[in-house]
Parts: structure tokens; C-alpha cells; sequence
């Protein structure tokens, strides 16, 4: 019997992230470091957003250069990450087993919010890599029913790593910068949600909107959160939670990472 893997939340910053890393990025090095090879990696990016959930099935998979006006060695770094189309049919299988509507892309590469985690991680390129499209217009409930379609291939060894930032404010990043310093919101927002995933408490996490301090502040447009209620409903319920990093970047990106592990396997 195959034991479940965790699920991961994992922040992917800046583009620059690639180049430096810094201490989130050692997290997720040493994470990936403990964890037994999957069959394959489910990654979720809030760069890639349909209004169907869409499943890339290509064998090999381009590494998009998805931003503009960044050092010309950032455009130089590729991921030779390998696809896996009879990986990708069972992902499709999962998702309409659950009901969810999937479409199918056949060309579908790594934009930057999967490469650059994913390159960190796992430099070699040795584990397949299936691309899963973010619907964000659902907002967290339609996340959370992502995360729960993506449950049952966790305890067949597929790895979910669902790729984003606790806070995403680029707006207020111009004012950091200029002066002002990290605004309080940053860190008020990342304890809360921290409060809440420690507390279980469901109810609260789906209606962050109207109950955290500065949850629009912290996220002006959501989808660079949604990505972490797919990997926690992804995890079951009443998964064990670690918040493995904790940290900001560039003043207004908070880099918290979290794994969930099911309970079956603690």
C-alpha cells in the first residue's frame, strides 16, 4: 500500500526568487529533501487561471518566461521538467470522478508561478510534472472543491504542490519601496490564517475575506491565495498542518509555506 504523500503550499515571490532565494527558498530545498519520490507532481499556479479546471498533459514541458523588465539571466534559466500524459489522464479521471468539469491541454507548459518552486525543490527535473489550472472566479470554495477532487490521488503517490503567496499587494510594493517599509497588514494577515489553519477552523478560512484584518489589503485580486485551500482539502480532513516557513519578501510578499499531512499517514 502506497502511503500518502503531504501536500504542500508553497510561496513562489518574486521572479527574481529564482535567483534569490534566500531563506524561503532553503525551506523548500530541505522540505523536498524529506519527502519520498512521487509518482508524479501536481502543481497549482496562480498563473494559470481558466474558467474550467484544466489539466496539461504535454510529455514535455516549456518553461514560460510569464513576466517582462527582470535580468536577462532570469529569461536565461530553463526547467527540463517531463510531462506525463498517462499521469495527467488519471489527474482528469479524479477531477470528474469528483464532478468537476476538466478540460484537456496538450501544450501546456510551467509558467514561473510552478517553475521557479519547482526548480528549487527539485532541481534535477527527475519527477513528472502535471500542470493543474487555477479557477479563481470560484474563489476558495471552488478551490477547496479543487483541493478535495485532487484527495485520492495523494495515497497514490502523486504530490500536490499548490504555489502562491499568503499576501500579494504589487500596488503597495511601489510605496514599500519608496519608503514606507512593510505594511502591518503583511504580517497581521499571515497570523491569522496561521490561527485559523492551527485551529481547524474551516468556516472562518473560506470566509477570509469578511473576517481577517486586511484580507483585501493582502490580497486585492485572490488567486495567489486560492492555491493553499487546494492543497489543504487536498490533504483530507483533519490533515496535520506545519507551517515550515515563515518570512516576507520584497516588503509585501509573505513566503509562508505550509505542508498538510493525512492523517492516515501520522
Amino acid at each position: 500500500m502506497t502511503l500518502p504523500l503531504p501536500t504542500l503550499f508553497v510561496p513562489h515571490g518574486a521572479p527574481t526568487f529564482a535567483l534569490q532565494p534566500g531563506a524561503a527558498g532553503a525551506a523548500l530545498a530541505r522540505r523536498a529533501a524529506t519527502l519520498p519520490l512521487p509518482r508524479a507532481i501536481v502543481v497549482v499556479s496562480p498563473h494559470w487561471d481558466t474558467a474550467v479546471a484544466t489539466v496539461g498533459s504535454a510529455e514535455r514541458l516549456e518553461t514560460i518566461h510569464d513576466f517582462w523588465g527582470f535580468p536577462p539571466e532570469l529569461y536565461a534559466l530553463n526547467y527540463p521538467a517531463s510531462g506525463c500524459p498517462e499521469a495527467a489522464a488519471e489527474v482528469a479521471a479524479a477531477l470528474t470522478a469528483a464532478g468537476l468539469a476538466v478540460d484537456i491541454e496538450r501544450n501546456r507548459g510551467l509558467d514561473h508561478g510552478a517553475w521557479v518552486p519547482l526548480r528549487l525543490m527539485f532541481p534535477d527535473a527527475q519527477i513528472p510534472v502535471i500542470p493543474l489550472s487555477l479557477q479563481s472566479r470560484g474563489g476558495p470554495q471552488q478551490a477547496w472543491q479543487l483541493g478535495r477532487a485532487l484527495a485520492p490521488l495523494v495515497g497514490r503517490g502523486f504530490l500536490v504542490v499548490a504555489s502562491g503567496n499568503i499576501t500579494h499587494n504589487l500596488r503597495d510594493f511601489q510605496r514599500a519601496y519608496a519608503g514606507g517599509g512593510t505594511p502591518a497588514y503583511v504580517r497581521e494577515f499571515a497570523d491569522w490564517l496561521d490561527a485559523q489553519l492551527a485551529a481547524g477552523d474551516r468556516d472562518a478560512l473560506l470566509d477570509y475575506r469578511r473576517r481577517a484584518p486586511g484580507a483585501v489589503q493582502a490580497q486585492p485580486t485572490e488567486e495567489h491565495l486560492l492555491p493553499l485551500f487546494v492543497a489543504l482539502a487536498a490533504a483530507g480532513d483533519d490533515a496535520d498542518y506545519e507551517r515550515f516557513h515563515a518570512g516576507i519578501d520584497d516588503y509585501v510578499l509573505a513566503m509562508d509555506a505550509y505542508q498538510f499531512l493525512p492523517k492516515s499517514r501520522g
